[in-house]
């Protein structure tokens, strides 16, 4: 029977039609002898009812059937009784009378319930994903998705980029995170990496004069996973030459204007708060603020240097910094509620979180009793601490502090309410610094990557303090979540070659691993940049999720397992002859 209608798209405006419809029996009632089934597909759940009256050996048939049983129907679309009218089913003031069916395959009881709502293990949900895929839920999902995907392409096509393919096989960088390496077999003794993005390419596409490109990559990161991150994720890739950063950043609000209206019909206003890192560190504690709400990270050095709390005072002697966290209308709660914060706080990098009450007009805590009154009515106008208030002080070196109170600022803001989910708030963090020393490497590690250009009136200080330099670099923040980063991009050979002596890469290694960007950067390279989108993230984001593996058909586990494909798994040896590798594995020790 060739299907007419989807189950989802009926209307009453079908009433009286003789539809065809294919689907899966989701649920199956028999009531004194008359069978309703849900019917399921794609498109949504539609009533059809087997009656003895009008169905004949139709219903003798449909009673074999099971959960999951894929059939196909035909039959009169008619009004359902007023007392009968499912008012939560977009299909709920219709039913099908069924006159025949074709059992197109059987099926064995799932292992789960297919529906919206019941708890199952997350590992049985991703080992049987092809029955988790069924789920109304993850339809809806992978329909945004590839909604989302195609208003990518359409605007960016609009805007004059192309799509170009770039290789999957690629070199493997010394910077950035672990690769995932592919041996040779061709090619004894060496590897292919499969790439963490196409950056190299793109910008050997602006050389090529390529000038607007884009892609929906691929892209591969060996890194230790959590929530949000993949082993194996998806970004949308964009370079552009001739382009300044204020236009493109323009450009890409107008992307995500266009993405939020068409999938979630939200409007967007633009343009999107701009914060330089320095400020987004120092007022929230983070370079992916959460601006939904406020809870600003406050200055406390000035006015807390001279207290009486050694700690404060010895922090600041070197160097470090006292910020404070007014976590408005917490000051009533118990000391049990507060010392609790303690271990949290410690998660961070705390080594003590000091605290003060507001309670019926005074200040109350540990740390009162070292402040004269003078510093305790400058604390109190510089906080605007009032009653039933609670302040919450971290004490450390400048990342200590930031990473401490900005994750108390996100408990406390969502232990109050403070955070709308309803609610989309952009920003770009701009100004990050081009490097950041590793204490354990004793050397320059690029924060971003090595491509990425350093502000022209930093570019002096790669001789005498490459830690100031400022990066030419960009985040796109939406609720706390990094969804896009990019730069301008280096594009003089001098200034790359600079960049390297900083990362303390020898003459040797950059030959070997970059020599040809090098060599191209001589043949008229204009000046370009670009960003990449997190699209797993985006799509996470738009579809109200909290975990990227509710995004993706097919993801792997926190520990980089596909439970599906059960993999990674060994392969026979006559495989790893072939590519002249063996595999050393050191025993496990003895429980």
């Amino acid at each position: 029977m060739q299907r007419s209608h989807n189950c989802g798209q009926l209307t009453t405006e079908q009433i009286g039609e003789k539809v065809t419809l294919n689907g899966w029996v989701q649920t199956r009632r028999d009531l004194g002898g008359v069978l309703f089934i849900d019917l399921r597909d794609r498109s949504g759940v539609v009533q059809i009812v087997f009656n003895p009256d009008y169905s004949g050996e139709a219903l003798q048939i449909a009673d074999k059937t099971r959960s999951e049983y894929v059939i196909a129907v035909t039959g009169q679309v008619v009004k359902r009784d007023p007392e009968t009218v499912n008012p939560n089913l977009p299909t709920g003031e219709i039913e099908v009378r069924i006159t025949e069916i074709e059992v197109l395959n059987a099926a064995k009881t799932p292992p789960f319930f297919i529906e919206d709502g019941v708890e199952v293990d997350e590992s049985l949900r991703l080992k049987y994903r092809y029955l988790d895929l069924r789920r109304p839920e993850m339809q809806k999902t992978l329909l945004l998705r590839s909604k989302a995907a195609k208003i990518f392409r359409d605007f960016l096509d609009g805007e004059g980029f192309i799509d170009v393919e770039t290789p999957i096989l690629t070199k493997s960088s010394p910077e950035g995170a672990r690769d995932y390496l592919v041996p040779s077999r061709v090619h004894e003794g060496e590897f292919f990496a499969l790439p963490q993005s196409p950056q190299i390419y793109k910008q050997l596409l602006m050389v090529g004069g390529v000038e607007r490109y884009y892609q929906i990559a691929r892209c591969f990161r060996d890194e230790d996973l959590r929530a949000d991150r993949q082993p194996e994720f998806t970004q949308v890739d964009i370079e552009t030459s001739f382009l300044a950063q204020d236009d493109l950043l323009a450009m890409m609000e107008r992307l995500m204007q266009r993405l939020f209206k068409e999938t979630v019909g939200v409007d967007l206003a633009l343009p999107f708060q701009r914060l330089t890192y320095a400020e987004a560190m120092g007022k929230y504690g983070s370079d992916k603020p959460d601006l939904r709400f406020g809870l600003e990270l406050i200055e406390m050095n000035d006015i807390v240097a001279s207290s009486g709390v050694k700690v404060f005072a010895s922090v600041i002697e070197k160097g470090g910094e006292v910020k404070c966290l007014n976590a408005k209308g917490c000051g009533t709660w118990t000391r049990k509620e507060i010392d609790d914060l303690g271990p949290y706080a410690a998660r961070y990098g705390a080594k003590g979180l000091a605290w003060i009450q507001v309670k019926e007009g005074e200040f109350r805590g540990p740390i009162v009793k070292f402040f004269t009154e003078e510093e305790i009515a400058a604390v109190k106008e510089r906080t605007g601490a009032e009653e039933g208030d609670l302040l919450l002080f971290s004490a450390d070196n400048k990342k200590v502090v930031a990473d401490v109170l900005g994750a108390l600022r996100l408990r406390i803001g969502r232990q109050l309410g403070l955070i709308d989910d309803s609610v989309y708030k952009f920003a770009w963090v701009t100004d990050f610094p081009l490097l950041g020393y590793d204490e354990e490497q004793k050397r320059y590690m690029a924060e971003h990557h090595p491509f990425t250009r350093p502000r022209d009136e930093d570019v002096a200080l790669f001789d005498s303090d490459p830690g100031a330099i400022r990066a030419q670099a960009y985040d796109i923040v939406l609720n706390g979540y990094e969804v896009g980063g990019g730069s301008m991009r280096i594009y003089k050979r001098d200034v790359q070659e600079k960049m390297f002596d900083a990362l303390s890469l020898s003459k040797e290694e950059v030959q070997d691993k970059f020599g040809y960007l090098l060599d191209a950067f001589e043949y008229g390279t204009p000046p370009h940049g670009g960003i990449a989108f997190g699209f797993d993230r985006l799509v996470m984001l738009l579809a109200g999720r909290t975990n990227l593996r509710e995004t993706i058909a097919f993801p792997k586990t926190a520990s980089a397992t596909d439970l599906l494909m059960d993999s990674p798994s060994p392969v026979k040896d006559a495989q790893l002859d072939e590519l002249h590798i063996r595999v050393a594995i050191k025993e496990k020790a003895k429980k």
